[in-house]
């Protein structure tokens, strides 16, 4: 990782702007957009992105006077600049004359010029012009005064197929193998008698091709991450050749299927991402997701580098966000982690596909809009509140284990139902938490756990090497780790493990996994609790566990293995390992982790209405609790007694109690009375 500690450092403050493309409009629009920036607060602007045919229109020509006039126009406005490379859409004349940058689709058949990341990520020749363009930017910009950040390409994805990619496929296969006996080995391709006996009759797992070697499939998407964030290493590398001390990052997206963020979060300076939730999406699916970023770099800010300001347009229903959500929603950013709430994008385009996303400036181009209103509101607030979030980090004593190569695994595995529902379930759990208000570290395979007392691992499928020994030092040492169905089964190969399951975890969990039954949707079994608390629903997967060890906590109640145990409890050391046999109804885990929670003296910091989130972030200048109102009636939350504090958002002192109305928010700090009694003394 590149050594900057405090990306906001140039800029203390929460960045607020978005995607700005001035090359879409005419130059008299420019003043206009500078004009209603400065009136909405909108400071960072993102430039940059998808311009590289307005800045290389031909092979051997380059036109960066216009990004020159604009870069000069906003610095002289007080604007910052989030500079882009353009290299997610290469230019028309690159795909004709060098049809090699195209990418081919999942039969091997090479795609027409068109649309965004249609380039082939192991093509040398867009790599050249790749790193050309970055080298260029960075020569002629990397002292230009205004310049705050390099953002490299925009929301890397997808995979391609091409020859070239099988040629280095295999390639990067012969480093990761000893030998093709080994690979044969660990990918079990005696199954159907699919051994390969040449290292050039491996190839990509076409749709119309070989499809049944699971660990070829999973191997493949690690290749294609890979090469991708060579694309993202080769342009960062250029860049800071002549610009080595302004940060870089790139834009994520949260749990896009298709990377493996970990690894990527180490070669970025600070982690961006794009947060676009379904307008039905519940505010604990938002702030897991803020989590997951948060947790990428081990618990540092991130930067949240666009979200729509009013409504998307690429989802099947596509409704406005109501007023007040859009600040509400920033805030949830800020809470859980976030050093910028910035938008895609500034002005609608009038054309392409695009042109019904939202946007701070609508067509009509006017200031007198609600969503207008809102960033402008909004941008006032981020700016009043100054450097008093920035840098903050989270202090868990929660954890929740996550891994890109476990989800493949599970997406690729045929059986025993089609819809696996990984990210559903770790949602499910996530809400739990959530609604207790504890707040939650998203860990991953090579984190370290040793710091926290209580550490959830949904549906870990496939078990890493030394991870089940790091589980079992956790829990011995008196951690409590939760374990559910679907754990346990394959290890990084995607071989099912010898002695069955929970394979590795068997010895900590205190269990056996004979059977696994699947439920149509319109079936349902229960969960009894064996100290007569209450019955659950469950449904979707149901495991016939026996205890060796364990302590059956509670049965099924019906079908053939009615009465055996569907959620036991290990003691371990000092700690204890449960495990959880079927996917259960929500209100059983509100149940089942509250006396964990308890156990480990886990509590919230105040009590409050349902509706309302309580998130705190601890910065050099002390504690700053949020509180967030995500219900539509207007609510009062007490406070701690004898305490004052300041609202960061108004100046406004409070006391006792504080009343939030509708998606209200309240940013906090505690008033030290002793010192400022002192401080008037004086």
């Amino acid at each position: 990782m590149h050594p900057f500690p405090a990306v906001n450092s140039r800029a203390p403050f929460i960045w607020h702007g978005g995607d700005y493309n001035p090359e879409q409009w005419p130059r008299d629009i420019w003043d206009q957009d500078i004009s209603l920036m400065q009136e909405s607060h909108f400071r960072v602007p993102t430039v940059g992105v998808f311009s590289w045919v307005s800045l290389q229109p031909e092979e051997e020509r380059f036109t960066f006077e216009w990004l020159d006039t604009i870069l000069d126009k906003l610095a002289n406005s007080g604007r910052l600049i989030c500079l882009a490379t353009p290299t997610a859409a290469q230019p028309a004349w690159m795909s004709q004359r060098y049809p090699d940058v195209l990418r081919s689709d999942d039969k091997g058949i090479r795609n027409h010029h068109g649309r965004r990341g249609n380039y082939c990520p192991t093509s040398p020749t867009y790599r050249r012009f790749a790193v050309q363009i970055a080298e260029r930017m960075a020569e002629r910009y990397a002292k230009h005064p205004a310049l705050l950040i390099w953002h490299v390409c925009n929301e890397y994805g997808g995979a391609c197929y091409c020859s070239q990619c099988a040629t280095e496929f295999r390639n990067w296969l012969q480093k990761r193998y000893s030998s093709l006996d080994d690979l044969n080995q660990k990918w079990w391709t005696p199954f159907w008698g699919h051994t390969y006996t040449d290292w050039s009759q491996i190839e990509p797992p076409y749709a119309n091709g070989e499809r049944a070697i699971h660990a070829l499939t999973l191997d493949y998407k690690r290749f294609q991450s890979d090469m991708l964030l060579q694309c993202f290493q080769l342009e960062r590398d250029a860049i800071r050749k002549f610009s080595p001390d302004i940060p870089i990052t790139t834009n994520m997206m949260g749990t896009y299927p298709g990377l493996d963020y970990r690894k990527w979060a180490k070669e970025v300076d600070v982690i961006s991402w794009d947060c676009y939730p379904a307008p039905k999406d519940h505010p604990s699916d938002i702030a897991f997701l803020h989590d997951l970023n948060r947790g990428l770099r081990d618990n540092q800010p991130f930067l949240l580098m666009e979200q729509t300001p009013s409504s998307q347009n690429w989802q099947a229903v596509n409704a406005l966000k109501r007023p007040g959500i859009l600040r509400l929603w920033s805030y949830l950013a800020v809470a859980h982690g976030a050093d910028a709430v910035m938008y895609f994008q500034w002005r609608r385009g009038r054309g392409g596909c695009e042109k019904m996303h939202g946007a701070v400036v609508e067509h009509s181009g006017r200031a007198d809009t609600r969503v207008f209103r809102e960033v402008s509101q909004l941008g006032a607030e981020l700016e009043h509140l100054k450097d008093r979030t920035i840098g903050g980090v989270t202090h868990s004593r929660v954890a929740m284990l996550f891994d890109w190569d476990n989800w493949w695994a599970i997406e690729d595995t045929v059986g025993p139902v089609r819809d696996k529902q990984y990210i559903q379930t770790l949602r499910q759990h996530y809400a739990a938490l959530w609604k207790q208000h504890v707040s939650v570290d998203i860990v991953f395979s090579d984190s370290d756990i040793s710091t926290y007392d209580v550490l959830i691992a949904p549906m870990l499928y496939m078990l890493k090497p030394g991870v089940a020994e790091r589980i079992e030092a956790f829990v011995s040492k008196g951690g409590s780790f939760i374990a559910t169905y679907f754990t346990g089964y394959v290890n990084e190969y995607d071989l099912a493990n010898e002695n069955g399951y929970p394979g590795p975890l068997s010895h900590v969990l205190g269990i056996w996994n004979e059977e696994i039954d699947a439920l149509y949707p319109e079936q349902s079994n229960k969960i009894v609790m064996n100290d007569g608390s209450g019955k659950y629903v469950c449904n979707h997967l149901c495991e016939i566990i026996h205890c060796e060890g364990a302590t059956p906590l509670a049965t099924y109640a019906t079908d053939f293995y009615a009465g055996s145990p569907v959620v036991t409890r290990n003691s371990f050391g000092r700690g204890n390992a449960y495990y959880i046999a079927s996917r259960p109804e929500q209100s059983f885990l509100d149940a089942f982790y509250a006396p964990i929670l308890a156990e480990h003296h886990i509590a919230p910091t105040l009590t409050v209405p349902a509706g309302v989130e309580i998130a705190q972030r601890e910065t050099a200048q002390g504690t700053v609790l949020f509180l967030l109102n995500h219900a539509t009636d207007a609510v009062q939350i007490p406070l701690q007694s004898k305490k004052r504090f300041l609202n960061l958002l108004n100046d406004q002192t409070v006391q006792d109690t504080i009343t939030l109305t509708q998606y209200d928010v309240a940013i906090l700090t505690a008033i030290d009375d002793e010192k400022n009694q002192g401080a008037k003394g004086q």
